[in-house]
């Protein structure tokens, strides 16, 4: 059976390669706007759902794997920053606080219809931060395109306290330990 993953994300993409197993990356086509009302959990769960059904659509045979992440303050849903000063007013923010990253994971099975969902919650304990420190951390990785504008597989990693979750996988968008429950489920063995 092949594996797909239905991602732009070079992140996601990474994550994935460490399990070893061959697999092809495919863009889907998802409008990622959350709908009035929507829970954090709510929206990745069914963003993940949507973005493996959007690929699912092209395979016959294939096990397709949707992923999507938002990180929570207070409340409310942080996504992708975009540019240099909405990263500058979420750093600010999560400084000091903890925030919860909620991805969600979707394994779409195209062969038998089984569709195989969860959110996976990770939290990060930030550091008190100073001005210079975020400018300094935002010029040298320029994390626009991340939720909650660091890497934490990179230098952001130095904005933390702490971390508290099962995978730290998930932190970076890809829920490995649920991942591979999921695939054995639908027969595909990872070890």
């Amino acid at each position: 059976m092949q594996l797909v993953l239905a991602s732009t994300s070079p992140f996601r993409k990474a994550v994935l390669e460490k399990l070893g197993i061959p697999f092809e990356v495919c863009a889907p086509q998802t409008d990622e706007t959350p709908k009035p009302g929507e829970t954090a959990r709510s929206l990745v769960e069914r963003l993940a759902c949507e973005k493996a059904a959007a690929v699912a659509s092209i395979f016959t045979n294939a096990l397709v794997i949707g992923s999507d992440q938002v990180a929570v303050i207070n409340d409310d849903i942080v996504g992708k920053p975009g540019d240099h000063e909405s990263a500058v007013a979420q750093l600010k923010r999560a400084s000091g606080k903890t925030v919860v990253f909620q991805t969600g994971l979707c394994v779409m099975n195209t062969a038998n219809g089984n569709v195989h969902s969860t959110v996976e919650p990770f939290s990060v304990v930030f550091r008190t931060l100073q001005d210079q420190q975020i400018e300094n951390y935002l010029r040298a990785e320029q994390p626009y395109n991340s939720a909650g504008s660091f890497k934490s597989e990179g230098m952001g990693i130095a904005l933390f306290e702490r971390l508290q979750g099962d995978d730290p996988n998930t932190l970076i968008g890809l829920p490995l330990i649920r991942l591979i429950r999921m695939l054995e489920r639908e027969g595909m063995r990872v070890i």
